[in-house]
């Protein structure tokens, strides 16, 4: 996906707040802790949770799947409720703007050992508060530390 969206541009130059999805790609490790996934940027290398812009026709959720499996290879089933938001300022050519994130929570099943930005990014399995004191958005740290998996949805009996 194309790092900057000229329809968002276009909407923040009018001082829009624009939208992007993401990711909290997780797994449960042997303990049954959970652990989550987090990439690093391809410009500044900090460690960030896999986003992008909305894809016309795709859910929020379906998108944000579409995001792990380009930037963090992971592939999974997305749960349907966003697990939060948060905003940050995102650097363009000349200017920053301020983004509205709507995250999703995907509970990884299969790890690709190649995908496509493997080369430009990398990749780690933290938990929660590791992974917390590693990003730099305070919005998205407290979310990724206070983390809960919501209940499961009970199965009908009949």
């Amino acid at each position: 996906m194309a790092a900057t969206n000229k329809k968002a541009v276009r909407k923040a130059k009018k001082g829009e707040r624009i939208r992007q999805v993401a990711a909290i790609p997780f797994q449960l490790n042997e303990r049954g802790d959970i652990e989550v996934m987090l990439v690093t940027s391809r410009t500044t290398r900090r460690f960030i949770v896999p986003k992008g812009w909305p894809m016309k026709g795709k859910s929020g959720r379906k998108a944000a799947a579409i995001e792990a499996q380009e930037e963090a290879g992971v592939l999974g089933r997305t749960l349907k409720q966003p697990a939060g938001t948060y905003s940050y300022w995102k650097r363009l050519a000349n200017r920053f703007v301020r983004v509205d994130v709507i995250v999703y929570l995907l509970e990884v099943t299969e790890e690709l050992a190649d995908w496509q930005e493997a080369r430009r990014r990398q990749r780690a399995w933290l938990t929660p508060a590791e992974a917390a004191m590693l990003i730099d958005e305070p919005d998205l740290s407290t979310l990724v530390k206070t983390l809960k998996l919501p209940d499961p949805e009970p199965v009908d009996q009949e």
